[in-house]
């Protein structure tokens, strides 16, 4: 599945006006799904037993006001008009600030980094700014640089915003399609609705985790419709109920209405702003879904459509409220009171769609940051199955999928109501924000190069919003917010631990790695019988030679013809073009036939097909072979410098590259095939290859020689070569690390994924060599 091209020929910028719109209607299913949800249970939730609705109606116009304003605040204002423009490359999300932050202050915690990347097109794609380096920013980039201490709390900061963010993807399914059933409560008696709604919610969400695997595609031409029809929907009977019960609720938007709400509930108000939290669940995913879409196509979508139809929506709701206190006796203060009686069984089916749709993004979106998590070495490998071949972020993570389903349906059953599915939810989704004001504040000073000051005001204003619910959120720890604590707590501790291990491995890895002497003392047969075929060995090593490499060749009487070093690297950046995929290089003299190539990938690239990838490698070091004029290609130069590679694209891109032709394929129809004949592979061999080589000067007669053995190679099959690791703690090592390496690191590592690109490679194209890393 190749959807690079898909990639990069999105266009973000200059785009249409008809493009535009209709990119602002499609994110209507994608963004704002669960954002619309929220007047489900906005009410409800407030209301639930810190304050009660009276006479005089000053709390019901005081959550108005704050539901307005906060609704205003956070995500007009902070989301909409300022963190938008921080996007990463397009991308937008926690692992995005962190990815920008990285890039324009070395503080990156990910091994295998080189000079070599800041080379790539969009590592430096928002342009170079002048920098006064007496400011304060200058300072705070060397203070974060020279401190590792502070570079792993800024890791740390960024984790637990995902680790939230995938408590969402638990909670968010969980509360909305339980709001959404809880509309039965008012078509039967208050004695058996509480025996259907729980049954009816679970089913609907077995339902909705099981579609997953069929991908988001599949079912995306229905988001867009069924979101704006309940945008509609609510505006509407938010409208009709302004007019019909209290025309001069448009008062209550006035601030002072929250102090009067403060000043007569006090602690019960301050406690229930938990509840009104919950009007914005769903902001950060303007933010983090920016990548499929534009910035200004979701600034209009939110300003123009989803915004003033919640205010009306939330206004409306007020009114009807404000004329009828006597249902808070009878039920709790909900949506479905609200809407005239003959329109709730429409309402209500449009509610469970609506349900449905915001769930299935909050679900995508895990689904996305697991991925990332993945790319930067931060989570264990788990399968990723991409369902489009047109859409690259659609994805699906079957893993991932029933232990959200599995945990989602324990929320339902367990809690049985909205009070504590919203104190859980508020704590997740106000902690993200928090995180994200944090990291956006360095984004301001370092990366936008503004005066500190702002960041400061920035952190100041919006901080101290969400700091005030972010306490009111915490209070309510005993009565569900402890859930999105709890399993925070477990995916961070995950992340830590297999980020932890995978550094000190690859620290082992650059310690123990064998000198260039020692393979110039083996000489170009390397002590032993070569065989055809091709050797690739996977390493995470960017240069020099894996100790892996020589405990094979010590213990083996027999090597292949070519030897491939492969280290498949993710960088800080979200894709990588195709043309500046590959790193090739040589390791030791040219006779040797070792070659190095480094993959790189970014955070949200689709790795290829195996069967594509192999075929790209090869062209890749073929290309490498041809147009190689280093000193490597001489023999002369000095090979204790293992850092002169050449960035060679993959074979789709590299038009005028060499390209690979297999058992009889059409080449009539490409071009440039004057020395196909030249360097076409003998006919005795059983898998017919050819290299189709671009109009040039004859090539060198070595290179021609060089070219027919590594065709030779690739047609006598290619075995991989991975180490099988046991990682131990060092003697003497603290209890703790030998907790963390001996068991924590060793489970995820024994039951996580290995390298995708070694999944197809039949069991006896396959050797593990043991090694013991002692961390």
């Amino acid at each position: 599945m190749d959807l690079e091209s898909v990639i990069y020929k999105n266009p973000n910028k200059e785009q249409s006006w008809k493009t535009v719109l209709i990119l602002a209607y499609q994110s209507l299913g994608v963004v704002y799904g669960d954002l619309s949800t929220s007047p489900l249970y906005v009410y409800k939730s407030t209301f639930a037993e810190d304050i009660q609705h009276s006479e005089t109606n000053e709390e019901i116009y005081g959550v108005l006001s704050f539901v307005f304003w906060t609704l205003t605040l956070i995500p007009l204002f902070k989301y909409v008009f300022i963190v938008l423009r921080a996007d990463d490359n397009g991308e937008g999300g926690t692992f995005a600030l962190y990815s920008s932050l990285c890039r324009h202050a070395r503080i990156s915690l990910l091994p295998s980094t080189q000079l070599a990347d800041e080379d790539l097109t969009q590592y430096t794609i928002d342009g170079e700014v002048p920098v006064d380096k007496k400011n304060v920013g200058s300072g705070l980039k060397s203070l974060l640089e020279k401190h590792r201490v502070l570079q792993r709390v800024l890791l740390v900061l960024a984790l637990i915003g995902t680790c939230m963010v995938i408590g969402d993807g638990v909670l968010t399914p969980a509360i909305s399609v339980f709001s959404a059933v809880s509309g039965l409560e008012l078509s039967m008696s208050k004695e058996h609705h509480r025996y259907v709604e729980v049954p009816v919610a679970c089913v609907i969400l077995l339902f909705l985790f099981a579609l997953q695997h069929y991908g988001t595609h599949r079912m995306g031409y229905l988001f867009a419709p069924v979101v704006l029809t309940w945008l509609l929907c609510i505006s509407s009977i938010g409208v009709y109920n302004i007019f019909h019960w209290n025309p001069h609720v448009y008062e209550a938007l006035s601030p002072y209405y929250m102090y009067k709400f403060l000043k007569k509930t006090r602690t019960g108000g301050w406690m229930s702003l938990g509840g009104i939290l919950l009007c914005i669940t769903g902001s950060e995913a303007m933010y983090a879904d920016l990548g499929h879409f534009t910035q200004l196509s979701i600034q209009i979508a939110f300003t123009f459509l989803v915004y003033p139809s919640l205010i009306l929506a939330y206004m409306g709701q007020a009114a009807y409220l404000s004329k009828h206190h006597e249902n808070g006796s009878d039920y709790r203060i909900g949506f479905y009171v609200s809407v005239p009686e003959n329109l709730r069984l429409p309402v209500l089916a449009i509610a469970i769609l609506q349900a449905v749709v915001g769930s299935q993004a909050v679900i995508t979106g895990t689904f996305s940051i697991i991925k990332q998590c993945c790319a930067l070495g931060c989570f264990p490998k788990v399968k990723i199955i991409h369902t489009s071949s047109k859409i690259h972020g659609q994805i699906y993570i079957p893993e991932i999928n029933w232990s959200l389903m599995l945990l989602c349906l324990a929320i339902t059953i367990g809690f049985r109501d909205t009070k504590r599915m919203g104190n859980a939810a508020g704590l997740a989704v106000i902690t993200v924000m928090l995180v994200t004001t944090c990291l956006m504040s360095l984004v301001i000073v370092l990366c936008w190069h503004k005066n500190v000051w702002l960041a400061i005001c920035f952190m100041l204003f919006f901080g101290s919003i969400e700091a005030l619910y972010f306490s009111a959120s915490l209070i309510k720890f005993l009565e569900g917010a402890w859930v999105p604590i709890a399993l925070s707590l477990i995916f961070l501790i995950v992340m830590y631990v297999w980020h932890y291990g995978t550094m000190k491995k690859y620290e082992f890895d650059v310690q123990n790695k064998v000198p260039i002497n020692w393979l110039l003392g083996l000489g170009p047969t390397l002590g032993i019988v070569r065989v055809k075929g091709i050797g690739l060995i996977h390493t995470e090593l960017v240069s020099g030679i894996p100790a892996i490499f020589s405990h094979f060749v010590t213990n083996l009487p027999a090597f292949h013809q070519v030897v491939i070093f492969l280290c498949v690297k993710s960088v800080p950046v979200p894709h990588v073009r195709p043309q500046e995929r590959f790193l090739v290089g040589r390791v030791g003299p040219k006779e040797y036939r070792l070659y190095r190539c480094i993959a790189r990938y970014g955070y949200r690239d689709v790795h290829k097909d195996d069967l594509e990838f192999e075929k790209d490698l090869v062209c890749s070091i073929a290309e490498f072979i041809r147009s190689d004029t280093s000193e490597y290609g001489l023999g002369l130069g000095d090979f204790e410098d293992d850092t002169k590679m050449a960035v060679v694209g993959t074979s789709a891109s590299n038009l005028e590259g060499v390209r690979m032709s297999e058992d009889g394929e059409d080449d009539s129809q490409m071009e440039g095939t004057s020395e196909l004949r030249e360097v076409k592979s003998p006919e005795k061999v059983r898998k017919r290859v050819r290299f189709v080589v671009p109009d040039s000067p004859r090539i060198d007669l070595d290179v021609r020689d060089e070219l027919h053995e590594l065709m030779e190679a690739k047609e006598a099959g290619m075995a991989f070569i991975m180490s099988h690791s046991y990682v131990r703690a060092k003697r003497g090592s603290s209890w703790i690390k030998k907790v963390v390496i001996n068991f924590g690191y060793d489970f995820l590592r024994r039951n996580s994924r290995g390298p995708t690109y070694a999944l197809s490679l039949p069991h006896a194209s396959t050797l593990e060599v043991g090694m013991i890393y002692h961390v």
